[in-house]
């Protein structure tokens, strides 16, 4: 059955397409499995709670009739503004408006959350852009910009709220603006497209503006949220959609409510993080947490940007999914917010989860990969400018940040033909990792590092899985190394002083190199594994030491240019003394070009053409580098989906010569 939604339908419609529903709402609560809800253009401002899950072979489908055209918006316009004094105005909102959810008394807060300033899940947006909090209501007077913003503009837009009796009592600083003229919102809901309770399976979301959301900040250890998410369910599809000015997450599909294990780091203080989310990973799976209940979302073709924390966010719920074909951009770039669960795609537990053909920039971090990356793969992806830019100041509560980030997982988790231009590359803090075909154009930054919780004890033994499923196997700490990095390319390229100096006045050292120079000192196969088999060791005397030390690198077919070196024990390589190569990123009309000189002095190379075969296990969980299905990985596409040689051209493109279509 088809039901239809109009914002300038009947007060008494019946969701016939000549009487339709005024509420998207009203056909929420009506649809049943294998219906559609077909919204027509317009202004919808409530919260869509979809009531009946759908079935695997009859989805409930929510259709925008016009993609683009029907927008969710968790804002109401106030146009009671009072002149306060110079250019600041007061609006008084009776906190009956709000229901029991207050975004102007919820105070942002939660694990892992570093901002000093007391913010609020709150916002004030003029004509669409979201201003800027403060806690000081001096700091609304003097309508200075806030510092850590990338962009001054706009920075100088400050607002402050407090309680009054019944009343939220907003001041804001609209800079010489008339905020009863111009269009001034603020929202005043949780969510824009979330079901209330879990389990709300085979949903599809389709073609909406989705924006405006008072979202929490989402940790892995605590209840995630987004302007719109599956809470909990299986088999969502969200496509088309552009998804924007959450506070914090745009889209989770995430964690659910473990009340007995919310924030509890930050609440109790009696067990530290990594605990508390060890914790409640064992506690999702006595709760049900398995293939067959949780996970197998698809998020495409989406447009993401300017949300705070996240544009996507997960943890446990977004396994076996694929996100794939979205642009995610400006995440985080006013910096109000700060903390170490900020990155355009932020997955905690990504298994099997798919991430390709993204186009991901100006984000504090770009894919953050966080504990439990096994059978994750990340490929096809345009990444670039994933750092402050060089205008900014840098957040002394914020790390130097880059576009991939693997952290504490035990893979294996492949990273393919994917184009990474920023200036910091990549982060390697775990083992099971494989770097193929990629065009990596600065360093890996840390390597074998940040995988002790404090003063360098306490290692962080993290879970790792049945192959394909959920189940725990069993938690290890971390070696580092077992790491494979195959028909590379790295261009070495200099570091901006201003991210050197930061570095300087947070007394961090951060690799400046590209490469798998970082690797020196890791062993072979043959030298890690010869340890295993020394004449006269026997139980209770051989030296139990080996079972920690570094773990092997394989390598084969990279080429370095302009610096960049590789690592002592690289194999079938090349490096290119000679010439000086440029990688330059152009965009013209909102499309992407490469221009670069390096296929014009690419070595040849007597290349491997990678597969399961060639890539064999990741150690702890024993598992291959393989399909999520279990088939064999034939790795014979490049990042345009390009058929490659039986010896492939090093980098993301088997034609690189002959570049000339869009990257995204």
């Amino acid at each position: 059955m088809k039901y239809y939604v109009s914002a300038k339908g009947p007060r008494n419609g019946d969701g016939s397409r000549e009487r339709p529903y005024q509420r998207i709402q009203q056909a929420a609560a009506a649809a049943r499995p294998g219906d559609e809800v077909i919204v027509a253009p317009g202004l919808y401002r409530e919260w869509v709670n979809p009531i009946c899950a759908g079935e695997e072979d009859a989805r409930i489908t929510y259709r925008s009739e016009k993609p683009g055209e029907a927008v969710i918006t968790g804002a109401e316009q106030v146009k009671t503004w009072e002149p306060y004094q110079g250019n600041v105005w007061i609006a008084r909102i009776p906190n009956g408006v709000f229901g029991a959810y207050n975004p102007y008394t919820t105070e942002l807060c939660g694990d892992w959350y570093y901002s000093e300033a007391t913010l609020h899940t709150g916002e004030i947006y003029l004509n669409g852009k979201s201003m800027y909090e403060t806690d000081k209501l001096e700091e609304v007077l003097e309508g200075k910009p806030f510092e850590n913003s990338w962009y001054p503009e706009g920075a100088d837009l400050r607002w402050y709220t407090e309680q009054d009796g019944g009343e939220t009592v907003l001041y804001a600083n609209f800079q010489g603006a008339d905020p009863n003229v111009e269009n001034v919102e603020i929202n005043v809901r949780r969510n824009c497209f979330y079901p209330e309770k879990t389990g709300v399976n085979y949903i599809t979301v389709s073609g909406f503006v989705i924006r405006q959301a008072a979202t929490q900040w989402a940790p892995p250890t605590a209840y995630q949220e987004g302007a719109v998410g599956p809470h909990w369910s299986k088999g969502w599809i969200i496509e088309d959609c552009e998804i924007s000015d959450s506070k914090c997450c745009g889209v989770s599909l995430g964690k659910y409510l473990q009340p007995y294990n919310e924030n509890r780091w930050t609440r109790e203080h009696l067990k530290q993080g990594t605990q508390t989310e060890r914790d409640a990973i064992c506690q999702a799976q006595i709760d049900g947490w398995n293939r067959e209940t949780i996970g197998s979302h698809i998020v495409r073709r989406c447009h993401i940007h300017d949300c705070e924390q996240t544009g996507i966010v997960g943890h446990l719920g977004g396994v076996f999914s694929i996100i794939e074909d979205n642009h995610i951009h400006h995440i985080n770039t006013k910096q109000q917010l700060s903390g170490a669960e900020i990155a355009g795609i932020k997955m905690h537990a990504a298994i099997d989860t798919i991430i390709r053909r993204n186009h991901i920039h100006h984000c504090t971090r770009g894919i953050w990969l966080d504990w439990q990356a096994q059978g994750t793969r990340v490929s096809q992806n345009l990444l670039h400018d994933n750092i402050p830019p060089l205008s900014s100041r840098v957040n002394k509560n914020m790390a130097i940040t880059e576009d991939l980030f693997i952290e504490v997982s035990h893979g294996p988790t492949l990273v393919d033909n994917n184009i990474m231009l920023s200036p910091y590359a990549s982060r390697i803090c775990a083992q099971g990792v494989a770097y193929v075909h990629n065009l990596i154009c600065g360093p890996f930054t840390m390597v074998g590092a940040g995988t002790n919780n404090g003063g360098g004890v306490n290692p962080r033994y993290t879970p790792y899985h049945v192959p394909h499923r959920t189940e725990v196997v069993g938690f290890m700490t971390f070696q580092h190394g077992d790491a494979r990095f195959y028909n590379n390319i790295f261009v070495n390229r200099e570091i901006p002083k201003i991210y050197t100096d930061c570095q300087a006045e947070k007394k961090i050292s951060l690799n400046s190199l590209a490469g798998t120079k970082p690797y020196d000192g890791y062993p072979t196969a043959d030298e890690y594994f010869a340890q295993f088999f020394v004449e006269g060791d026997v139980r209770g005397k051989e030296n139990r030491e080996k079972y920690y030390n570094k773990m092997p690198v394989y390598t084969g077919g990279n080429i370095f240019f302009n610096g960049a070196q590789p690592c002592g024990t690289e194999q079938n390589f090349a490096v290119d003394t000679e010439h000086e190569i440029f990688v330059e990123l152009e965009e013209k009309d909102g499309a992407y070009r490469l221009h670069t000189n390096l296929y014009e002095y690419l070595p040849k190379l007597r290349t491997p053409f990678i597969s399961s075969e060639v890539l064999g296990e990741a150690f702890e969980p024993e598992q291959r580098f393989e399909n999520p299905d279990g088939s064999e990985l034939f790795l014979g596409e490049d990042y345009f989906g390009e058929h490659r040689a039986i010896n492939p051209t090093p980098g993301p493109f088997e034609n690189g010569a002959e570049i000339s279509e869009s990257l995204f």
